[in-house]
């Protein structure tokens, strides 16, 4: 039984992976959204200018980084793009006000940093539009003798 449940697991982890890509992806591009464009609830506090250092970049981060890794194109440069602003917005903005993520209001910050180094790190699993992509291409292209 123990076997049967490995096996199971083994099968299904591409598509689990996947799903969690995109539910990560999803509420990371929201909220890049909410502070970019007031949407799902609005930016939390005031919404960044155009070009402001570093507010309006993350939003941008968060939104373009976030659809892109959600669609399975550039996932491990992206996933880890997006993992590097979360950690910069964690020890820049959250860190100086307490030690731990509870205390100081980067729980959100450290997840998303810790979620995307994990996407980074395992690829984009299933569902992905680059690997459908990538295999269009190798179907379309003649082989080379």
């Amino acid at each position: 039984m123990t076997e049967d449940l490995s096996r199971l697991a083994e099968r299904a982890r591409p598509i689990l992976l996947g799903l969690c890509r995109i539910v990560v992806s999803l509420l990371f591009a929201c909220h890049g959204a909410a502070t970019l464009f007031g949407v799902f609830g609005g930016a939390h506090g005031k919404a960044p200018q155009v070009g402001e250092w570093p507010g309006w970049w993350a939003a941008l981060i968060q939104l373009a980084g976030g659809v892109l890794v959600l669609l399975g194109i550039a996932v491990r440069p992206m996933a880890l793009v997006c993992s590097g602003s979360m950690a910069y917005a964690y020890f820049s903005v959250h860190q100086e006000h307490a030690l731990w993520p509870i205390q100081n209001g980067g729980e959100p910050a450290a997840m998303f940093a810790w979620a995307f180094l994990l996407i980074a790190a395992a690829g984009p699993g299933g569902l992905a539009l680059g690997s459908l992509l990538r295999r269009r291409e190798r179907v379309a292209s003649p082989a080379v003798a």
